[in-house]
């Protein structure tokens, strides 16, 4: 039990550093999706750093690794925090975010960028690719799995409802769907925009086993992501109750801070309350 939580903890302050790396990203580019990268780190340090994920960062093409799909791709300064921290480049490039020929564009491409499945930043498009590289793994006979990450503002989109109904028409277990749920958008609260509730029971209405989760908590998402799939013979959705601008205590619930940019004293003052130092 102790190491269990050494290892939930360990992860906590793990997505504290990729919190402020991805901060500083957006105050270097001075362009970015803050917001959203600090709502979805803890989930994405689990996922890569918690073992989850199957995959090898010295093989980034293994044909049986799992696939990982950001749908949200503007969160890219997390996501490419991540991708460093698990290996697949060197911290230092991270400097290099959002620069002139850099690799690290301000959505993944992934014809640039090691670790990247699929170019993403069209709201409504990950869970569709998401979905045929599943149908493709069951085709094939072999037993890897896709995880996708999709905002909750971006589930207006109709082309997640076509991609749902296909994932449970053919029972693709080894699609797990991950909902960011900070309840916030570009603009405006989720709800005052177009309202999102009853989502879990949407899900469920579309054919998928769902289960609601602390999005921040990580011993509990650990203990989620590790007895997938909730139910056989249905696609897993997750739905990860989360904070906008989580950590941050300035950003924290502010619609503008769904892009805000962090200048020179908001930066430092994030760095405190986030326990964090870049160190690249």
């Amino acid at each position: 039990m102790l190491a269990e939580k050494e290892r939930a903890e360990w992860l906590r302050q793990k997505a504290n550093w990729t919190r402020l790396s991805a901060m500083t990203m957006t105050h270097h580019a001075r362009l970015g999706h803050t917001g959203g990268d600090l709502s979805s780190a803890d989930i994405l340090t689990v996922l890569y750093l918690g073992g989850i994920l199957r995959i090898d960062p010295a093989r980034p093409d293994w044909p049986q690794r799992d696939r990982f799909i950001l749908s949200k791709g503007h969160c890219s300064g997390a996501f490419y925090s991540t991708l460093a921290s698990r290996g697949f480049f060197p911290l230092e490039r991270l400097q290099t975010y959002m620069d002139s020929l850099s690799m690290l564009n301000g959505h993944p491409d992934r014809n640039k960028l090691p670790g990247v499945e699929a170019n993403t930043g069209p709201l409504g498009h990950g869970l569709p690719i998401a979905v045929g590289a599943a149908l493709a793994a069951r085709m094939r006979k072999e037993n890897w799995r896709v995880f996708v990450l999709t905002g909750d503002g971006e589930l207006q989109e109709g082309s997640n409802w076509e991609a749902a109904m296909t994932a449970q028409h053919y029972g693709l277990d080894n699609l797990i769907v991950i909902v960011d749920r900070n309840r916030i958008q570009q603009g405006d609260f989720t709800e005052k925009t177009i309202r999102m509730e009853p989502l879990a029971e949407r899900w469920s209405a579309f054919g998928f086993a769902v289960e609601e989760i602390d999005g921040h908590d990580t011993a509990a998402l650990l203990g989620r992501f590790d007895r997938l799939p909730f139910q056989p013979g249905k696609p897993s959705c997750l739905i990860a109750h989360t904070i906008k601008g989580k950590g941050v205590s300035f950003a924290e619930n502010q619609p503008s801070w769904h892009h805000g940019v962090p200048n020179d004293k908001q930066l430092a003052a994030a760095a405190v309350e986030l326990g964090a130092e870049v160190g690249w």
